[in-house]
């Protein structure tokens, strides 16, 4: 019989590979891999793993007031929170023994390929968070194949994001003034500079409390008080992009300074009902989506009065505190919508901060997402680049989420592979 383990430990005998020795340096210098430190944006980037990790390196490079306009949420903040945890009570259910050596992440939106199941929603004040703002978001995404959204208060003009962007897929965001002409002018500039998806935003009638911003005193143009003098010495890269490029202006507006929200409610019109929808389906050839859509009730109103598409979205948690969390909304919406025999486009913002995160409302019934802060926080860590590096980030958590879960199209997602916890 041949010895055991136990026979063999008990013996005395040493394994000649614990043999203890002296090391040679022939054995150690594969070992020692000393790397002279990288500085530079593009290392800097690069170690950034997740969003998280940009939203870090953003912190780090912006001054207060911006990086807080863009970090915060209405009020207390508590929708926002909400959102971010609706995408971590969530489990996976992933299927096994499919072949995943190839996973194809394109898609169709609103009549026309994207490469990727996520677009750049509408951002207002966007150079304000890094000098090269709209156009290093509308230059990514074009690279990246998928859609980009002006917003009405962009610090970049269409005419400009279309020039930076020629061969990009370009929307753009309405906000509809209490002077119809001037709302008018900007769809007919739309229009002419190519941009096939017009995004109206529908719940702003009033300014919500950001309170953040408030108390950074947030202004636009960023004041220059000791305050933000102070907190310039730490941040000179943004400041000196901020002081050497272009004033900041409201692109599609006239000049405008004071608090974002005086602005909001000196501009937009809380007397808004869905006959001023009628008024801009009648108008506006494109396609048609409402952003801010919050209940399924009125999903179902604005695809009756004509939108092509609809996008679940409380504005990122910035209006009303304590509103609807658009993933939580997503299964009875797309269940009432497919009832209605629809064919209208479900699209989700708000929250989203992973690719696994993309995946999950995909698979829970929406058609598309978009990103604000997520690629904000890239904009703000490196520019152009640090776009880039978001999308990038988003890109292979979301192949390599379908591969685990054992899918290799989008249209093979189904809600069988997420269970929301609790529900």
């Amino acid at each position: 019989m041949g010895a055991t383990t136990a026979d063999v430990g008990q013996s005395g005998v040493v394994p000649a590979a614990l043999k203890r020795r002296v090391p040679k340096y022939v054995d150690l210098a594969p070992l020692m891999q000393f790397k002279k430190p990288d500085f530079s944006k593009a290392a800097r980037l690069q170690r950034a793993n997740t969003i998280w990790d940009l939203r870090d390196i953003a912190k780090r490079r912006t001054p207060k007031a911006p990086f807080d306009y863009t970090d915060g949420g209405a009020e207390a903040e508590i929708t926002l929170r909400r959102a971010r945890q609706a995408f971590f009570d969530i489990e996976f259910r992933p299927g096994i023994l499919r072949d995943v050596s190839s996973v194809d992440l394109t898609t169709e939106v609103m009549g026309k390929p994207s490469r990727l199941p996520v677009g750049i929603a509408p951002t207002g004040f966007t150079r304000m968070m890094q000098s090269e703002g709209e156009y290093a978001g509308s230059q990514a995404a074009a690279a990246a194949g998928i859609p980009y959204t002006l917003s009405t208060m962009g610090t970049a003009s269409i005419e400009d994001v279309a020039a930076a962007a020629p061969h990009g897929r370009n929307w753009f965001q309405l906000y509809l003034w209490t002077d119809r002409d001037r709302s008018l002018e900007l769809i007919n500039r739309a229009a002419a500079a190519g941009n096939d998806t017009l995004m109206v935003t529908v719940d702003t009638a009033v300014a919500g409390a950001r309170l953040r911003d408030v108390r950074n005193g947030m202004t636009i143009p960023p004041a220059l008080t000791l305050k933000t003098v102070l907190d310039a010495s730490y941040r000179p890269a943004w400041w000196f992009n901020f002081l050497t490029h272009e004033p900041l202006t409201f692109a599609s507006l006239s000049r405008y300074t004071g608090t974002v929200a005086d602005l909001i409610n000196s501009m937009f019109d809380p007397t808004l009902t869905f006959d001023d929808l009628d008024w801009l389906r009648e108008t506006w050839k494109g396609n048609l989506v409402v952003k801010g859509i919050q209940t399924v009730e009125d999903a179902r109103k604005v695809v009756d009065h004509g939108a092509d598409g609809i996008v679940l979205s409380n504005h990122g948690g910035r209006q009303l505190d304590r509103a609807p969390v658009p993933f939580h909304l997503l299964p009875e919406v797309s269940a009432a919508l497919k009832a209605d025999h629809s064919d209208a486009a479900i699209i989700l913002d708000t929250g989203i901060m992973s690719g696994a995160d993309i995946i999950a409302a995909l698979a829970l019934g929406a058609d598309f997402t978009l990103i604000g802060r997520a690629y904000l926080y890239g904009l703000m860590a490196g520019g152009r680049a640090g776009v880039d590096r978001a999308l990038q980030i988003l890109e292979k958590d979301m192949a390599r989420t379908m591969a685990l879960l054992g899918v290799s199209q989008i249209s093979e997602l189904t809600p069988d592979h997420v269970r929301i916890l609790g529900a």
